[in-house]
């Protein structure tokens, strides 16, 4: 339960950067570094390992025991969230588009190593975002993303949700892989949401 609810909480801190982004038109940025990382991280042993340490989903756990207790009212991160999860599920089901992403985020992990950290984030950002246009929004249901226009319309934050909505899907497939399901979503809230607790207090 350690490990899914880890998983669930790298949806929820990729969805809720997207909202970020697409709102204010900046966004945390420990919790977006960890949330990229994660996509050249396929291979990691354990869950933890994937995104850092625990601690850098402190933004996805914060979001996702807000979200159980009632007490988000940010409801666009919320549905990002459950969009991803529908599109996972087309996702793992062609097999020609997970090995086309899979190479691809091996090559744009390796790309960049000369630039400043931030600078090969944006790099990275944008090879990303092409990736995800590429393949992942053909697949439905689209993921229509809110927000305000002037931040929409600038090039780097459109590079930065792009990125951010692969990240969530790549924490939604983690998730699928351990177990996780709408049965543990709809029944097992209060486990999850004292899953989350502990690890976001202890």
């Amino acid at each position: 339960m350690k490990e899914r609810t880890l998983a669930l909480a790298g949806v929820i801190q990729a969805t809720e950067l997207v909202r970020q982004a697409a709102w204010h038109g900046t966004w945390s940025g420990y919790a977006a570094s960890a949330s990229l990382d994660s996509l050249f991280r396929l291979e990691a042993d354990c869950v933890d390992t994937v995104y850092g340490g625990v601690r850098n989903l402190r933004l996805g756990l914060e979001t996702l025991v807000a979200m159980l207790r009632g007490e988000n009212r940010n409801s666009d991160a919320l549905r990002y969230a459950v969009g991803l999860l529908q599109v996972e599920r087309r996702f793992v089901r062609n097999s020609n588009m997970q090995q086309k992403v899979g190479e691809r985020l091996e090559a744009i992990g390796a790309e960049g190593p000369d630039l400043e950290p931030h600078e090969r984030e944006d790099h990275q950002a944008h090879q990303v975002a092409g990736l995800y246009a590429e393949t992942i929004s053909s697949l439905t249901p689209r993921i229509v993303v809110n927000g305000r226009p002037q931040f929409l319309k600038r090039d780097r934050t459109v590079d930065w949700v792009r990125t951010l909505l692969l990240c969530g899907l790549r924490s939604a497939v983690l998730w699928d892989q351990l177990g996780g399901g709408r049965f543990e979503l709809l029944f097992r809230r209060r486990r999850i949401l004292r899953e989350a607790s502990e690890l976001l207090y202890n």
